[in-house]
């Protein structure tokens, strides 16, 4: 377990940022409590966001989600990682690919695809076994969304619905990539190239977009 409890390259879990947060916000007397309220602070209180510059490996740091105030599923993932290591619980990263059957237009012409390449999510070791937790979509991006918001109760594994608020197909998990105890991000950035190689070549551009679901 050693290696899912120590500090990582993108899983920056020492970082005084991530250090202070996962303090304030680990509240509860069991690990499984702390872990919960971790994954509402992260849930919430970042901004889900998918145009960003994935060529720049910032966007896949715990730490610099956290200053950003923002993040895609990936960085979030990381960032949740990271405070539940800090708060002294076991934690890794896991990747699948997914379709979104519910994505936004502009987002669906800027990937070329509806189909989410390494998805990210956080695995938890809590009360003996892994559990899956998906921070990515913030409580009011799902409401604008109608989508239900992913609960989490630190016994249970925590992955998008399959079908949202009004009963429509929303994500379908189609390939499990694997658990990292960190962010493999030049596979991941690979995976993006050869899968958005519009979306990547914009770079900084893509920050210029913003996300508003309709």
């Amino acid at each position: 377990m050693k290696e899912f409890l120590r500090p990582g390259r993108y899983i920056d879990s020492a970082h005084p940022g991530i250090i202070g947060f996962s303090t304030k916000h680990a509240i509860g007397e069991t690990e499984r409590q702390r872990a919960v309220s971790l994954y509402y602070a992260v849930r919430d209180q970042i901004r889900y966001n998918p145009f960003l510059d994935f060529s720049n490996e910032e966007v896949f740091k715990a730490s610099s989600v956290l200053g950003a105030e923002q993040g895609f599923c990936v960085g979030k993932a990381a960032l949740l990682a990271a405070c539940v290591r800090a708060a002294g619980i076991p934690a890794r990263v896991g990747f699948a690919d997914v379709k979104n059957h519910l994505t936004t237009p502009r987002l669906a012409e800027t990937m070329g695809s509806d189909l989410f390449v390494y998805h990210g999510y956080a695995d938890l070791y809590l009360e003996g076994r892994w559990v899956k937790a998906t921070p990515a979509f913030n409580l009011a991006l799902c409401t604008r969304f109608r989508v239900k918001p992913l609960e989490f109760d630190g016994r249970s594994d925590s992955i998008f619905h399959p079908f949202d608020a009004d009963n429509r197909r929303h994500m379908e998990y189609l390939r499990d990539r694997g658990r990292y105890a960190d962010v493999p991000v030049e596979e991941i950035q690979q995976a993006f190239r050869e899968t958005y190689p519009k979306f990547y070549r914009l770079g900084p551009d893509a920050a210029k977009e913003t996300f508003a679901p309709t």
